[in-house]
């Protein structure tokens, strides 16, 4: 099979409106919204809890269990590495209770367990509480994050579902935004411990009753099979029933590959952008060239979303990552120049929550329904399991080599293989097919 042609899904769910009436379309896409607001709004409460103490948060613990324990950056960081590839491990189940345990019940069990694995990792004295901490935390994570709220929403939209999920991952952008910078500002005033803590119950006070409220409604097409789908040549027809398969199958890889390799590359770039940007920037030029990547990458998820439904999100991904790519490149030729950092952060911004929201659409419009949460858990899984060590690979060679030239140059190499393999999905006689 070529490459998806550039509005393969569009045409072909044109086709499926020309049979229904675009009166029957319109009124579909906007019963779907009437139904689906209140569960859009509490997944994006639920992004920002989650993204602020499970991502942006995680520099905070850094930096603030080191100055109160006087533990070291290797002891620390390995903790986030386990926490990460704890997550990632409980993913391939969490996905399977979707299908079996009541959505509210599930999600506000999850960032319960977020909230004590957060409070547990800032209030840690002594390595084994921060590792037994750290995952908690990570099981929260699994339940809460990117596949809980793309298999949560796919209950409630079809023909929209790109713009819903886009809309719900906004939350995780301003997470960025705004709980990062609180916690180190109260972390400062209050200390890690007590701020994390404080923070945590006044949001699960405020996200509870969001999502029970905004779950409670019936979900209407729970099971349907999507309507704007690839053409049927190019949708697998049956999916994986199970892990096993999915892992002997080259249409999931075709797209948990390049999604790896992809969050590879922007996380090392993101846990190091910090250290990269300061010898040329100073420390308020950079914290105002993170607040523009933040709002970038806002920005972008915004714009995207609107589209995202009728556009070709393979090729649509390979032109993020291929951003990507272009704006460390910049940064590798002009390392010292503010006039080329700050274009190239928001540049490398624009795509960041982008390639969050970007795999569960390809799932919906090439895997059946039945398969959405089993193959986007996998994908995530795969992606966590890849960048939760990529950080420390970006700084043994930026160590080796005395610079971040070689290790961005690795990040490079990596987004264009990426951009490639999406441009490249399996064959016809190979989608949903064993290897």
């Amino acid at each position: 099979m070529s490459a998806l042609p550039i509005a393969a899904n569009a045409d072909h769910t044109d086709a499926d409106l020309n049979r229904a009436g675009p009166a029957h379309a319109a009124t579909a896409a906007t019963s779907e919204f009437r139904a689906g607001w209140p569960a859009v709004l509490a997944c994006f409460a639920m992004a920002i809890f989650v993204w602020g103490f499970g991502f942006y948060g995680q520099p905070v613990y850094l930096a603030e269990l080191q100055r109160a324990n006087g533990w070291s950056t290797a002891l620390v960081s390995a903790s986030i590495t386990f926490y990460y590839v704890f997550g990632a491990a409980c993913l391939l189940w969490v996905s399977v209770l979707f299908s079996r345990v009541d959505l509210r019940i599930l999600l506000c069990g999850g960032v319960c367990v977020m909230a004590l694995g957060a409070i547990g990792v800032a209030n840690a004295r002594h390595p084994v509480t921060l590792f037994a901490s750290s995952a908690v935390l990570g099981v929260g994570w699994a339940a809460t994050s990117s596949t809980a709220i793309s298999t949560t929403l796919a209950r409630w939209f079809d023909r929209k579902r790109g713009l819903a999920i886009s809309l719900a991952l906004n939350g995780a952008s301003l997470a960025g935004v705004f709980v990062a910078p609180l916690l180190v500002r109260l972390s400062a005033v209050y200390g890690l411990a007590a701020s994390v803590t404080g923070l945590s119950l006044a949001m699960l006070a405020l996200l509870l009753p969001l999502l029970m409220f905004g779950l409670a409604s019936r979900a209407p097409v729970p099971d349907a099979e999507p309507h704007a789908v690839v053409s049927g040549s190019d949708r697998a027809p049956d999916g994986p029933a199970n892990w096993r398969d999915a892992m002997r199958s080259l249409h999931f890889w075709s797209i948990a590959a390049p999604f790896a390799l992809g969050f590879g590359a922007q996380v090392g770039f993101l846990m190091h952008q910090v250290a990269l940007l300061l010898p040329a920037l100073g420390s308020e030029q950079t914290a105002v060239a993170l607040m523009a990547g933040s709002f970038a990458a806002f920005a972008g998820r915004v714009a995207l979303g609107f589209v995202i439904d009728r556009v070709n999100q393979r090729l649509t991904t390979a032109l993020s990552i291929g951003s990507q790519a272009l704006a460390l490149v910049a940064i590798i030729i002009w390392p010292r120049s503010p006039q080329v950092l700050f274009p190239a952060v928001i540049l490398f911004g624009l795509s960041v929550g982008n390639l969050i929201t970007l795999p569960a659409t390809i799932i919906q419009h090439e895997f059946p329904a039945r398969a959405f949460s089993l193959i986007m858990g996998m994908t995530v899984a795969t992606g966590q399991f890849f960048y939760a060590f990529f950080p420390a690979v970006v700084g043994v060679v930026h160590d080796l080599t005395g610079g971040y030239g070689a290790p961005l140059a690795l990040c490079v190499a990596l987004q264009i293989i990426a951009a490639v393999l999406l441009l490249r999905p399996p064959r016809r006689d190979n989608v949903g097919s064993p290897m």
